[in-house]
């Protein structure tokens, strides 16, 4: 674990960054590599991506990794940079209040100060937390953010747009309605994946009046554009994790196809990477 003081420091620094005029931006990472390049560019602070962490490790997405196993590549990481970690710790591995805390004393025992929370479930019947339950997990992880003494930051998602819950017409309120509960229930910053077009976006900042967090990709507004929408927080979730595995399809499609190999051009020298890790 990190020094109590020193945590509680990145942990303020951490949560400041969601103030700005300028958007957070976290290229979610996966590894200590992956997390010492993103920190070499300069960014202030790193997430990671529970499902990238679980690719990498041969899980599928979905708390199928264990929580202990989870941790200990945040652990990794957060020792391995200077900056703010926040970790993507999925809907806390397990369904009780008392699994939410477990895993946010693990977080904090890791060095992490920030941390996900989702309302997503496995169930087809149910593919959203009840929404009791799930304040009862926001209050469960501040309460123990209080007895460790670091602020820790809580990024409260909800899923609804994501997974398309119920009719298209009634997302948009729901959504409004989850993410508001979990901003009183003591949120820091509230987080709508699946959610790209820019009038929405803005509507969601207007009604939330809490900082907002946003997955970006694909179709997604430009940085800039979220900016002036009034976004605080801009992800990218696993993208960075699978664009990686799409190069190595394309170097092994190169290599088999015409036996070359530029697409290993843009890679570090071994050099710059040993340096690195140093």
């Amino acid at each position: 674990m990190s020094n109590p003081e020193q945590q509680r420091t990145k942990a303020e620094a951490f949560g400041a960054l969601h103030g700005g005029h300028r958007a957070l931006l976290l290229p979610n990472v996966w590894d200590v590599a992956s997390a010492r390049v993103i920190q070499q560019a300069g960014f202030p602070a790193i997430a990671t991506t529970s499902a990238g962490i679980a690719f990498s490790l041969g899980y599928p997405d979905g708390e199928k990794i264990h929580r202990k196993e989870m941790l200990k590549i945040v652990a990794r990481i957060a020792s391995s940079v200077t900056v703010p970690v926040t970790a993507d710790v999925e809907t806390g591995y397990g369904p009780k209040p008392e699994d939410a805390a477990l895993t946010a004393e693990g977080v904090i025992e890791a060095g992490a100060v920030g941390m996900n929370l989702e309302d997503g479930t496995e169930n087809p019947d149910h593919s959203l937390a009840d929404l009791f339950l799930q304040l009862e997990k926001i209050a469960a992880v501040r309460d123990t953010a209080k007895r460790f003494g670091v602020p820790l930051v809580l990024n409260a998602r909800t899923d609804v747009f994501l997974l398309s819950v119920g009719a298209a017409e009634g997302r948009y309120d729901e959504t409004v309605r989850r993410l508001s509960a979990f901003r009183d229930a003591g949120a820091d910053c509230v987080f709508a994946p699946g959610v790209k077009d820019a009038a929405t976006i803005a509507r969601l900042v207007s009604d939330l009046r809490c900082p907002l967090n946003i997955l970006a990709g694909p179709g997604s507004p430009s940085v800039g554009e979220l900016e002036q929408l009034g976004v605080a927080r801009v992800s990218l979730g696993s993208g960075p994790m699978r664009a990686t595995l799409g190069l190595i399809l394309r170097m092994a499609e190169e290599l088999k196809r015409t036996g070359t190999y530029q697409s290993f051009e843009s890679a570090p020298s071994h050099a710059e990477v040993n340096r690195l890790m140093e």
